[in-house]
């Protein structure tokens, strides 16, 4: 099998084995400022190599999860970056392949088991040259290697069932983003949330994936002493700037060189965080004030006479002439001559489009029938509401007062009960955080995943609008006929389409549910009132609400075809008893200002390139956002550079 993504597969046919592998991870003078041009990390430079595992630690604010998105490439727009960051010597590409970053958040879909995320996920990850037993031997070494055999067959979990723990869904994710076997392993904070024994079990498998060739580096706040003794490096960071790098072990002999030893019974990792964070002034104070009005005793924290950036820069200064300095410059240098051609890394067989497709196409359609909430529970809102209407205007008829009724039930079915599918928006929040993150890493991209999640909720959508069209049809009992019933199901199939389509649009682009829910019964409200359902749209002012916005109201083109397949053709009893009956077409033309003679496909034909709109914009929002929001935050950070220097204060200094 060819070498993809830096390995190979093994001659027994099962699972991959390293190829070539980076043996060093440089960084050299990062600097990171955001728009107000304050420094979030000053002049970084340092090395981590391949077998050991480095830990970034410091506290709140330090820059440890701004350091990792600098070395993965992910930087937020509104910040900008000095530097380099080098893999053997090479430049770190965009979306390097190489690389793999676990973020704090674990983000699955709840419904799938352990098995079966980590399954989908090889499908989409590992090369098409694999075969099927390959694959499944990746999924079964990396279930054993990260100790999840027992809940491998265990659900997720999701809002309406317990699944696996916290401990657990840090290894899936974890697990996730070693299927690959990937060069260098950045992870941010990933004992987050855990309790002792799950975070020191998390580590020393991070350290055993260390041991196997990849380079390890993970933030971490505050370790136990027994997770900290599981590091081979340190790098210890205090307002963006280093502290110490070096061997974890030898940073006790670092802080005693420098006057700070650390006392006897305490954390390590404690001391040093209790040197380098400002918080523990406040802190001391109180203490010293407790000592002082109860006559206790000093201890090692309260006798300390240096506050914390006082001993913070004494840290800093003694760094930048120590020992591990000079030797981290000097194999920066090394690795600088030393550089490797890394061309055969670009050699990658990605899974086809059409698989990627069909992978996800299967993995959203389990998700969908698996919670009950994402259509099930609407379905059934669906069925109930619709059997409500039809009680209210049981049997129309066709008497004088059949007009003011066929309207009403109209309105309530395009205006009003499509608005249920605005109870779908958290599960496409869910969904759309998975894609983001999957995105990242680069396992596809937007183009498949807007098909996949339309064929997907094809059938729902389809089941959906059949049992309401169903109920509300005989029960309201419309035009009478085959071909006008088969017509409401289409119409109402649109409606409901579109409405699904817009609410991922908006999903998109809002991350939060509730928002996003006010957003889109607004967006909803404002697209029936430009519609025949409050006054006929001749009558609404031209500008604006006539044009455009009738025109692009996916309400206004559901009623006005409706209200053609329901009413041409029939007759209705007149206002006062004795006059000739009313033709529908009549009807139409003088009180509602419908053309009867324009053909009511053409409205069908209108919502079917809504629907293709509405799936352009949502995948156009998927690809775009973020560019167009660093793009706006980069703009706005260049104007907040330059201003300084426009001001007159600036110029006379």
């Amino acid at each position: 099998m060819e070498n993809w993504r830096g390995f190979e597969s093994s001659d027994d046919g099962g699972g991959l084995v390293r190829g070539k592998k980076v043996n060093y991870l440089v960084w050299e003078d990062v600097t990171v400022m955001d728009g107000s041009s304050n420094k979030l990390l000053s002049g970084l430079s340092g090395y981590a190599q391949t077998d050991r595992i480095m830990a970034i630690m410091g506290p709140s604010g330090s820059g440890k999860s701004t350091l990792l998105d600098a070395f993965a490439g992910r930087l937020s727009g509104n910040l900008w970056i000095t530097g380099n960051v080098l893999l053997d010597g090479r430049k770190r590409r965009k979306n390097d392949t190489d690389i793999s970053y676990v973020t704090q958040q674990d983000v699955f879909l709840g419904t799938l088991t352990v098995k079966e995320t980590l399954t989908y996920s090889a499908h989409l990850r590992l090369p098409s040259t694999m075969t099927m037993k390959e694959r499944n031997k990746v999924v079964e070494d990396t279930i054993t290697k990260m100790g999840l055999e027992y809940c491998a067959d265990t659900r997720i979990g999701n809002w309406s069932s317990r699944g696996i723990s916290s401990g657990e869904k840090r290894r899936l994710s974890i697990s996730v983003h070693i299927l690959t076997r990937p060069r260098v392993l950045f992870l941010d904070e990933p004992t987050t949330g855990l309790d002792s024994a799950a975070a020191f079990f998390v580590i020393c498998t991070l350290r055993n994936i260390a041991c196997d060739g990849t380079i390890v580096v993970c933030s971490i706040h505050q370790p136990s002493i027994d997770v900290f003794q599981l590091f081979d490096d340190l790098f210890l960071l205090a307002s963006g700037e280093t502290v110490y790098l070096g061997e974890a072990e030898a940073a006790l002999e670092f802080f005693a060189e420098a006057g700070f030893p650390c006392p006897v019974k305490r954390d390590p990792a404690d001391h040093f965080l209790r040197c380098i964070t400002s918080h523990f002034n406040k802190i001391i104070a109180t203490l010293k004030q407790v000592n002082k009005d109860t006559g206790g005793p000093s201890t090692s924290d309260t006798s300390q006479p240096m506050t914390t950036a006082e001993i913070k820069a004494i840290l800093i200064d003694n760094y930048k002439f120590s020992k591990n300095a000079t030797d981290a410059r000097k194999m920066i240098q090394q690795i600088y001559i030393t550089e490797e051609d890394d061309s055969e890394s670009n050699n990658i067989s990605y899974p086809s489009w059409w698989r990627q497709l069909w992978t996800l196409t299967c993995r959203s359609s389990m998700n969908m029938s698996r919670d009950i909430g994402y259509y099930w529970l609407r379905m059934a809102f669906y069925v109930l509401v619709s059997i409500s209407a039809g009680t209210l205007e049981f049997d129309v008829g066709t008497g004088s007062q059949a007009l003011a009724s066929r309207g009403r039930s109209c309105g309530f079915i395009f205006g009003i009960m499509i608005c249920l599918s605005i109870g779908g928006l958290p599960f496409f929040t869910e969904e759309i955080r998975v894609f983001t993150r999957e995105r990242f890493s680069g396992d596809y991209g937007e183009a498949v995943y807007v098909v996949s999640n339309f064929i997907s909720s094809l059938p729902f959508v389809v089941a959906i609008s059949l049992s309401s069209a169903t109920i509300l049809n005989y029960m309201v009992k419309f035009h009478p006929g085959f071909s006008h019933y088969l017509y409401f199901c289409i119409v109402l199939f649109c409606s409901i389409a579109i409405t699904e389509a817009c609410n991922l649009v908006i999903a998109a682009l809002i991350h939060n549910p509730l928002l996003a829910a006010g957003i889109s019964a607004s967006y909803g409200a404002f697209m029936m009132m430009a519609s025949n359902v409050f006054r006929p749209v001749s009558e609404l002012p031209k500008i604006f609400w006539r044009y455009p916005v009738s025109y692009i109201s996916h309400t206004q083109w559901a009623v006005q075809g409706q209200f053609k397949n329901d009413m041409i053709g029939l007759q209705f009893d007149p206002p006062v008893p004795g006059l000739p009956k009313l033709q529908g077409e009549t009807i139409l033309q003088n009180s509602l200002g419908i053309n009867p003679n324009i053909s009511k496909w053409w409205d069908v034909m209108a919502l079917l390139a809504e629907i293709i709109c509405y799936k352009l914009l949502f995948y156009m929002a998927l690809r775009y956002k973020e560019r167009v929001s660093s793009l706006f935050h980069s703009l706005c950070a260049k104007k907040t550079i330059l201003q300084p220097a426009q001001r007159p204060s600036s110029s006379r200094e």
